[in-house]
């Protein structure tokens, strides 16, 4: 059995030395193995050794205590066990008994009446506005350390640069901060109108403030002039023509209209886009929609946003471009239910994740789960057709050389 002392001094504002006492037991139980067993020096407490108490027994020796010994132990202790009521766990020791129920309105009332009826303690010095009362606090000097990084360091620029400097204008040096990257020196006309190289508006020098400029009035769009009729008669007709169909922002449509082109759109064969935004499509016919999507195999682009759709005729929408598998941009949102619910959401994601086709989806959802998903669903059908087409050129490349190739 060995002790090794180890002193050493640490250096901070005070010095003091410290020896730290390890004791070391070493058996030996062969000749090639060795058990090294490493204790640390016994526990102590105000300076006293307490290995003789670590064997005795914490039951017997609170039994042997007498009442008024427990409650001045039960004032040094405090038992962190939730288990314990709060009067065994806490040193209050009210002996007074309740004088009746508890009123907390009644408390109040009494705290508050007494809070104003007491009379304010009478200051020895009365109040002088601007006039300081007591010491008054001074800063601590600062240290030569902090005094040398608080000095602004020189720079030399040289009589060349100090001159161009000397000799700019105001606007020079405002280009020359926004090159420099000086955001805070200038206003945001100024910084604007230095990246595009224009004049500095007048009055806003470094100390003007950026005024709110006019806003342009642009004129309102023009009504969409689509003949209603004339469509629905080419869309009947199967025009070869007609390609784009944009009702946009039509009003007083009619449901009748409405059937009248979707029973037409179901034969169509030209038709690649259909945009129907802001006409006041209801549940009804987005059914009579869809029963044309499932027939229909040209169409491409469907835009039936800001309508009046519910849930479950987008659900109906989405099922029925499963039947083609042909149209790849679907948009459907801002309609009269701006939440779809976690069940609509979750067979929309459905639906969608079995449609190799769609690549574009317009549809506000609110779950992170179904919005992860079709994106990935989205994006591995792009790489899908990315791939095909690059497949296809490099077919079509090959055969054209083989086409040269049996010319020559």
């Amino acid at each position: 059995m060995g002790t090794v002392e180890e002193s050493f001094e640490e250096e901070a504002f005070v010095k003091r030395k410290v020896t730290r006492r390890t004791s070391f037991k070493i058996q030996e139980t062969s000749s090639t193995t060795k058990t090294t067993t490493m204790t640390t020096a016994p526990a102590k407490l105000y300076g006293k050794d307490l290995s003789e108490y670590e064997e005795l027994d914490v039951d017997q020796l609170l039994a042997q205590l007498t009442p008024e010994e427990i409650s001045l132990l039960a004032k040094e202790v405090d038992p962190d066990d939730n288990l314990l009521p709060p009067s065994q766990r806490c040193s209050y020791e009210c002996t007074k008994l309740p004088t009746g129920p508890l009123d907390r309105k009644k408390l109040i009332e009494h705290i508050n009446r007494q809070a104003m009826e007491t009379p304010d303690q009478p200051e020895v010095k009365p109040f002088v506005p601007g006039v300081i009362r007591g010491k008054k606090w001074m800063p601590p000097p600062q240290s030569q350390l902090q005094k040398d990084a608080d000095e602004q360091i020189a720079i030399d620029l040289g009589d060349e640069y100090e001159e161009a400097l000397n000799d700019a204008t105001q606007e020079e040096i405002i280009d020359l901060a926004a090159i420099l990257g000086f955001h805070s020196m200038m206003n945001q006309e100024q910084y604007h109108a230095s990246l595009l190289n224009k004049g500095q508006p007048i009055g806003l020098g470094w100390d003007g403030v950026t005024k709110a400029s006019q806003p342009k009035a642009f004129p309102a769009d023009p009504p969409n002039a689509t003949d209603v009729d004339k469509t629905i008669q080419q869309v009947g007709d199967d025009d070869h023509n007609l390609v784009d169909l944009n009702w946009n922002n039509i009003k007083n449509i009619s449901d009748e209209k409405f059937e009248q082109l979707f029973s037409a759109l179901g034969d169509n064969t030209h038709l690649e886009t259909l945009s129907l935004v802001n006409v006041n499509l209801n549940d009804r016919t987005a059914i009579k929609l869809a029963d044309a999507i499932e027939k229909n195999n040209t169409l491409r682009v469907l835009n039936v946003e800001t309508n009046f759709i519910s849930p479950v005729g987008i659900v109906h929408l989405v099922k029925a471009l499963l039947n083609q598998k042909v149209i790849e941009e679907f948009r459907a949102s801002n309609q009269r239910s701006q939440v779809l619910g976690n069940k609509i959401e979750m067979e929309i994601t459905k639906l969608i994740e079995q449609n190799p086709t769609i690549l574009r989806l317009g549809l506000h959802l609110e779950y992170n789960d179904a919005r992860h998903r079709i994106a990935t669903h989205l994006q591995r059908n792009i790489d899908r057709i990315r791939k095909d087409l690059k497949l296809r050129l490099q077919f079509r490349f090959f055969n054209t050389l083989k086409r040269k190739h049996n010319l020559n």
